[in-house]
């Protein structure tokens, strides 16, 4: 036993070994900076911003929006009750680096019973027990047998701490799965904080289509309205014997037209609403939704032109594929450990006696050590798959990690190339619309002074329509590319660095 407790010291401090590969941070597989060119904007590396999504989405209706949803949105709870999850499972493998005490005490009585025996000896045959027998001798003594009857119980108390087989670590496997654990813990978190993003920037997405989708509302009401009114104008026309009929019946199909999108408006605008609803959780307050893309359009902020593009390793989905790249390189380690021998040690002390006031007294005690050593001499090679399938998880896990950041980094291209022509196709949008406009004064006016035909004002009745319907679509996107930048950023994770810190996942090993 004394040999066994000096040895145990040595023992732990081989625990700390690990057959775990050393774990490097791949190099991402993309360029150091963002595309440049005609399509994108001039822009130089710069600091990471420090920014909020308050800091985009500037209207408080949004926010007031988005801090609902983060509230209430049920996606959202689902990913923190996976955090707490993994969190469990994280604490119950640690469990396993600690021995396992096991405490107990009981009392049992027993009853002997009663039953008959025979006694030989010297004696008169009287004594410590009662009987009968025949003998001869002299001087009062003889030789005889006793048949002797016992009857009796008996009371027993126990008390006993115990470690029931306590793997010695020798090889690092309990550490390994540790590890893994630990990983994919941080890899859930990471998750829910994706998950948080997507819902800010699906909500401001939500928003705006409603703006937008109640400016095209506005438009083709204004429109049926003056369609109607030129559908009356022409119709009297035609009484007067000034129009012919076919103007009336081509007034009539602008007005069929405006009033068939003033239908699909309401119904759209309807289920912006049921969008929303579903991403809040609950209703949402019609007073906090926008009366226009134009107004909606300029709560939303810019980021800051020039990013480098590391800040990709801070998004919430590339550090998740990095934590869990962590845990299947752990877990190579653990199935290394497999094909070694595992140790374990199981051990008792305790006291018993039959009476309770004398339970720990000095000859009450006892104690037992158990050490145990397995070994898998024959498993037809599965231990050595366990290993080559955990090598090729890696493997996965790992191209999975460098595709992310790829998927990444051409969405945030996207996003600027987008954002640097936006601008310029805003503008000439607007000067479109100012043109037809001017476009149907000048052509109104022409008709009614008799010199062009009402099919002209027709024409520009609907390029009109048209411009207006496309200003407010090319706001809309604009407002989006807006908040897709901050989504393909990484969102609030811009203004810290909680993913795994540079260190020194190699090229597969075999």
């Amino acid at each position: 036993m004394t040999r066994l407790l000096a040895a145990f010291p040595a023992m732990v401090a081989l625990a700390g070994c690990s057959l775990a590969p050393t774990y490097i941070r791949p190099t991402p597989p993309v360029p150091s900076s963002w595309p440049v060119g005609d399509a994108y904007l001039r822009q130089s590396e710069a600091a990471l911003p420090a920014v909020t999504y308050r800091d985009i989405f500037r209207d408080p209706r949004l926010q007031a929006i988005i801090d609902q949803a983060l509230a209430n949105n049920r996606d959202l709870r689902i990913a923190v009750a996976n955090i707490e999850s993994a969190r469990a499972q994280y604490r119950i493998q640690r469990a396993d680096l600690f021995p396992q005490l096991n405490a107990t005490a009981g009392y049992s009585f027993r009853d002997g019973g009663s039953g008959t025996g025979t006694a030989t000896g010297t004696g008169t045959g009287t004594g410590g027990t009662s009987g009968t027998g025949t003998g001869t001798g002299t001087g009062g003594t003889g030789t005889g047998s006793t048949v002797v009857t016992t009857s009796g119980a008996r009371s027993t108390f126990q008390a006993q701490l115990g470690v029931t087989a306590f793997e010695i670590d020798l090889f690092g496997r309990v550490r390994s799965l540790t590890g893994a654990a630990l990983s994919r813990y941080f890899a859930q978190e990471a998750a829910a904080r994706a998950t948080r993003l997507t819902l800010v920037g699906d909500v401001a997405s939500a928003w705006l289509t409603y703006g937008a989708d109640r400016s095209l509302l506005t438009v083709a009401e204004d429109t049926a309205k003056a369609a109607a009114q030129s559908v009356r104008l022409t119709d009297a026309r035609r009484r007067g014997g000034v129009s012919p009929r076919t103007d009336v019946r081509q007034a009539e199909q602008i007005l069929a037209t405006a009033e068939a999108d003033v239908a699909e408006q309401r119904t759209a605008l309807a289920q912006d609403v049921n969008a929303l609803q579903l991403l809040v959780g609950a209703p949402v307050d019609a007073a906090l939704l926008p009366k226009g893309i134009e107004e909606a359009a300029q709560q939303i902020g810019e980021l800051p032109a020039g990013i480098d593009s590391g800040v990709l390793l801070r998004r919430p989905d590339v550090v998740q594929a990095e934590y869990t790249l962590r845990a299947t390189n752990a877990e190579i380690g653990a199935a290394r450990a497999e094909l070694f021998p595992r140790i374990s040690l199981t051990g008792l002390v305790g006291f018993a006696s039959t009476a309770l006031r004398t339970l720990f007294s000095g000859g009450a005690f006892s104690y037992s050590v158990a050490p145990n050593a397995s070994y898998p001499i024959f498993r037809a090679g599965a231990g050595r798959a366990g290993v080559d399938y955990s090598v090729a998880q890696r493997d996965v896990a790992l191209a999975t990690y460098e595709r992310t950041i790829q998927t990444a980094f051409q969405e945030v291209s996207d996003a600027l190339a987008r954002r640097s022509t936006i601008t310029d196709q805003l503008a000439a949008n607007r000067r479109f619309y100012e043109a037809a406009r001017d476009t149907l004064t000048l052509t109104n006016a022409r008709y009614q002074g008799g010199i062009d035909t009402f099919l002209s004002s027709l024409d520009a009745q609907r390029q009109l329509y048209s411009a207006q319907r496309t200003l407010v679509s090319t706001q809309l996107v604009r407002a989006t590319n807006l908040v897709t930048l901050y989504r393909t950023l990484g969102g609030d994770s811009l203004l810290d660095a909680t993913g795994p810190a540079p260190v020194a996942v190699v090229p597969p090993q075999r």
